[in-house]
């Protein structure tokens, strides 16, 4: 899962996305902070979470939420209020690597370690108004036609509703954001995550512009990686996520075995809290580090816990909301709007 911190912040209260502690799932977690427990004669309420004040409903029918551009800006100036800076580095140039794919033999030890920034994958800001921004998530660009779009798991931005402030920073590093700040045009999601938290449609489509400008092509800057459906699991792979705690990132080779029909499970320990969203890649290129994606973090158990990590299986369902999120046209920023 989303693997947030035990008691991380949220932007307007406690509910955070993704794991709760190692072992157990964030939904239990969540279930157990909201059990009404009488002692004698009183009654205790424990953890009743307060309204997030960042949540839209969006269009629950299509699964989508058109972010207005004021949301976005504010979102990108919160995570630069806080330690966080944009110091530009160059466009990342495409570098075809001929088909020649690098080897991805098994992490040894079998755990995730620090790992060098990739310019395609960074952390994923949901920033409140206490001018303490954390990254809560991980995510990804991932080829479009329209060059704009980034990947990572439902529960990341819709949690309860959509949320409208949301910033991506590539290839974060030591509090720097080298390729800027990304904010969200569009949100796409499966309506069964919105309905059910459907454990198999745990997965986000984000159409991103610059933070402070209207348009923009992301994958210009940073590549991006390629997506694959219908991947056979068992296959050879590089995971990847930020932890909560760090601005740097952490990867593991492993196999992606398959968990079931719908799931992906990936045995590597040390992929915690942040993680979610993170991208899980086939095939890297030997000239751009850039990969095949066929997951993210999140899925079963919201992602699963510090021990094994999950993903659900990118087939048709997703390849059809991939789809969905790469035919729309190009952004026309909603008005503010009433909150859920």
């Amino acid at each position: 899962g989303a693997r947030a911190a035990d008691g991380c912040r949220g932007p307007g209260g406690p509910t955070c996305t993704g794991r709760g502690r190692p072992g157990v799932p964030l939904r239990v977690t969540l279930a157990l902070g909201a059990l009404t427990v009488v002692v004698g004669s009183t009654v205790l309420a424990l953890g009743s979470p307060s309204r997030d004040p960042f949540l839209a409903a969006g269009d629950t029918a299509a699964g989508s939420y058109l972010a207005t551009r004021a949301d976005g800006d504010q979102a990108a100036a919160a995570v630069l209020a806080g330690p966080y800076k944009e110091r530009p580095a160059p466009p990342v140039t495409a570098r075809p690597g001929g088909g020649r794919t690098a080897p991805l033999p098994a992490s040894r030890p079998l755990m995730a370690a620090p790992a060098a920034p990739s310019p395609p994958i960074g952390a994923l800001f949901s920033p409140g108004d206490d001018g303490d921004p954390t990254h809560h998530c991980t995510a990804s660009v991932v080829h479009a036609p329209a060059g704009d779009l980034v990947v990572t798991a439902a529960h990341c931005v819709h949690d309860g509703g959509f949320r409208t402030r949301l910033v991506f920073a590539p290839g974060l590093h030591d509090g720097i954001a080298p390729y800027g700040l990304w904010v969200p045009t569009r949100i796409h999601v499966d309506p069964r995550w919105i309905s059910d938290r459907d454990p198999d449609h745990d997965v986000a489509f984000l159409r991103v512009r610059r933070s402070g400008r209207a348009d923009g092509r992301i994958e210009d800057i940073t590549g991006a990686e390629r997506i694959r459906f219908d991947a056979p699991a068992g296959r050879p792979a590089l995971l990847t996520g930020y932890p909560v705690d760090r601005d740097s990132p952490v990867s593991c080779r492993h196999t992606a075995d398959a968990q079931g029909p719908t799931q992906l499970r990936f045995p590597c320990p040390g992929f915690p809290n942040g993680t979610s969203g993170g991208p899980m890649l086939t095939d890297l290129d030997r000239a751009t580090g850039t990969g095949s994606l066929i997951g993210v973090i999140g899925g079963f158990e919201e992602g699963g816990d510090d021990l094994t990590s999950y993903s659900s299986r990118f087939g048709a369902d997703v390849a059809a909301l991939y789809r969905r999120a790469t035919s729309e046209p190009g952004p026309r920023p909603a008005q503010p709007g009433p909150r859920p």
